[in-house]
């Protein structure tokens, strides 16, 4: 049974058997998302969740909430539950979904893709722990560069966040561009509109 912070979730095979009936919306940032989502998922990056909160309210049937290892979309399902929308999580993510063989989409190939948020973390942290510690040589004083990247990690692990994660995704290329954000509100729209109607 589920707790009140803990929102309901379904397992990669439940959600494939369920999808037909699902309206799934990947909180991911577009770069993520480019980089392979669940079939018919809907990008809305977390940060964005509430310009999509009035047309949520209106959507037919279940919603289910995806990132990439379930993590933000606990958080997303608990954000729109404190608005009245009930929604579920996909355990394990877009991460978990892969791992059972089942099909992300992804886009043709040869486009460019953008890394996955935890591969442009791990990357980040890497190069200022390596410079801070180069630096190092010439003034200990640039330890604490590395030092400071160490702590932050040791806390994001503690408290399930990343701050890192959080200004990374305000670079161009993990923002969506405003049209894309607009097609998905109106998809979104039509959908509340086709059940009312």
């Amino acid at each position: 049974m589920n707790s009140p912070l803990e929102p309901p979730a379904l397992d990669a095979d439940e959600a494939r058997t369920r999808l037909p009936g699902l309206t799934v919306i990947d909180v991911r940032t577009p770069g993520e998302y480019a980089a392979g989502h669940l079939p018919d998922a809907l990008n809305i990056p977390m940060d964005r969740l509430d310009s999509a909160l009035p047309a949520l309210r209106r959507l037919p049937g279940e919603l289910l909430v995806v990132c990439a290892s379930g993590a933000r979309s606990e958080r997303a399902c608990r954000l729109l539950a404190g608005h009245g929308i009930p929604a579920m999580t996909l355990s394990g993510g877009t991460q978990g979904w892969a791992g059972r063989g089942h099909e992300l989409r992804r886009p043709a190939p040869g486009r460019r893709t953008v890394w996955a948020m935890e591969r442009q973390v791990r990357f980040t942290a890497g190069a200022i722990v390596l410079l801070g510690l180069a630096l190092g040589l010439l003034h200990p004083a640039w330890q604490l560069l590395s030092a400071g990247i160490a702590a932050g990690l040791v806390f994001s692990a503690l408290t399930d966040t990343c701050g890192m994660a959080v200004l990374l995704s305000k670079l161009p290329h993990n923002r969506p561009r405003p049209a894309d954000l607009e097609a998905t509100l109106a998809t979104l729209a039509e959908r509340g509109r086709s059940a009312a109607g």
